[in-house]
This record gives structure tokens, sequence and C-alpha cells, in this order.
């Protein structure tokens, strides 16, 4: 029976929860929760999930046999040093954004089977799109192990390192993009007199509907959008005012400007890094 610790207890510890219950892959007794401060966040996940929270990280990893480091990635170094002493063979799973797994491995004080994964908060519904990189110590099984974690909330892909970046610019990052454009269909749809439900329930479904298109149909996005978007019609009005305004090249740089901030912030933590590599 594998038993799962999860330190910290943010949205995204909690997403995961969510999912991995939801998901039938174990039992909320199965899972315990440690929390640097916020005892009344562990209270609310303890009511609401059912999980075991505690405030004993010794006894945590001793009784886990994955642990998930979801602390906010400024108080990792302090909480991964704080469990070096309790590790044995406990494969650790990583949300860190910004966090390299040499980084984890010379925290932890040995070489210990780490992967890295970058999921989306659509993981609460089992919806996430989620990366995850292991490294060398990693067994087959034990990615099997991660792999199926992750299933259970959403679809995986296996990326090497470096491209962590990248993902967590486009799916890490995204339905926060995903959100703000239907904001804006929201905003439309008031401006041209749609009653407000009606108009939500209008866009959740075409965007529903426009992504089940994708996913059925070998057709790629471009063609399915030439196929909607008849001569002289209002869709191809509605395009041309999409270029006029630049939007293909903002949601490039949008993807872009993530990508460059995640690998500022990845610089930011090398400084951290390299005092660690001298200790």
């Amino acid at each position: 029976m594998m038993r799962i610790g999860i330190l910290g207890a943010g949205s995204m510890a909690e997403a995961m929860i969510s999912g991995l219950i939801s998901g039938n892959v174990v039992r909320p007794d199965q899972i315990s929760v440690i929390n640097r401060s916020d005892r009344s966040k562990l209270l609310y996940i303890q009511d609401q999930y059912g999980v075991n929270v505690s405030e004993n990280k010794e006894e945590l990893l001793a009784c886990s046999d994955v642990i998930i480091l979801a602390m906010k990635p400024k108080d990792a170094q302090e909480a991964i040093l704080s469990i070096r002493p309790y590790v044995k063979k406990q494969l650790f799973l990583s949300v860190l954004a910004g966090i390299t797994i040499q980084t984890i491995q010379k925290l932890l004080g040995k070489k210990a089977p780490v992967i890295r994964a970058m999921p989306n908060t659509s993981a609460a519904i089992q919806m996430s799109a989620t990366a995850i990189s292991p490294s060398e110590e990693v067994t087959m099984h034990q990615l099997k192990i991660a792999k199926h974690l992750f299933e259970t909330i959403g679809m995986v892909a296996v990326v090497e390192e470096h491209r962590l970046d990248a993902v967590t610019a486009l799916s890490g990052s995204g339905p926060a993009y995903v959100y703000y454009f239907i904001e804006a269909m929201e905003h439309a749809a008031s401006e041209v007199g749609l009653d407000k439900d009606i108009a939500k329930s209008l866009i959740l479904q075409t965007l529903a509907g426009a992504s089940e298109m994708l996913m059925q149909s070998d057709k790629q996005a471009a063609q399915l959008r030439r196929e909607v978007t008849s001569p002289g019609g209002t869709t191809e009005a509605g395009i041309e005012k999409l270029k006029d305004c630049r939007f293909h090249e903002a949601i490039v740089a949008c993807v872009k400007k993530a990508a460059e901030r995640s690998v500022e912030l990845q610089a930011l933590v090398s400084k951290e890094e390299k005092k660690i590599r001298k200790a």
C-alpha cells in the first residue's frame, strides 16, 4: 500500500490531493500533509479531504513511500534541509518551479531518486497537463509510479529537464491565459447586450467544443479555423480585427515572456545553489 507525504499545503498541493483522491489512486488516510506555518490551511485540508496532517517531519518521512515537494520555492532550502536526516529510500516528486534536480539532491544530502514535475491547477478536476523529468537514479518502476500518479490528474509527458522552462510557460501558466481570454469574452458579451449567465454558458461550451474537436480530429487548428471562416462572413470580420490587434503575436510574446521569467527565476535560485554545492 503506497503512502504519500506532502510538504506544503498551497493551491498545487490541494489540487493534487483532490485529484488523487477523486481518481481513487489512494485513500485519504494514505496521504499525510505537513505545512511550514499555516495551521489553519492544514486543518482545512484535513476537514475537506480527510487526509492526515502532521507537524512531525520524521514521522511523515518514515511512513511515506513517495514525498511530494510542494512548498513555496522560496521556502525550499529550509524545508528540504529539515528533512535531510530522515531521507532513506523514498521517491521524491518536486513541483517546485526553478529548483533543479541537482539542487534538490544536494539539499537532501544524497543522490536520491527525484522527479521534477510541472502540473497545473486543473489537477483538481483531473484535467492537468503535466510534464515530468526524472533524475538518473529513478528506476523504470519509480517512473511508472510517478506517471500513474500524475495520469490520475490529467495527461503526462516525459521531457528533458531543460525543457521545463518552456513547459512552465505553456501549460503551467496556460490556464491563467485561458481564464484571461474568457474574461475578455465575457466583457465583450456584456458590451453586445448578452445576459451574463447565458453568455458564460455559451462561451464555456464553445471552448469545450473547440477543444474536443481538436482532440478528436486529425486536422490542425489552422485548418479548423479556416473551415469556420467563410469569406466575407462574421467570423472573418472578427479574425481580421484580431489580426489588426496583433492577437497572434501577443500570444507568442506571452508564452516567450513567461518562459524567460522561468529562466530568470532559475537564475535567482542558482546563487543559493552554488552556495549549497560548496557546503
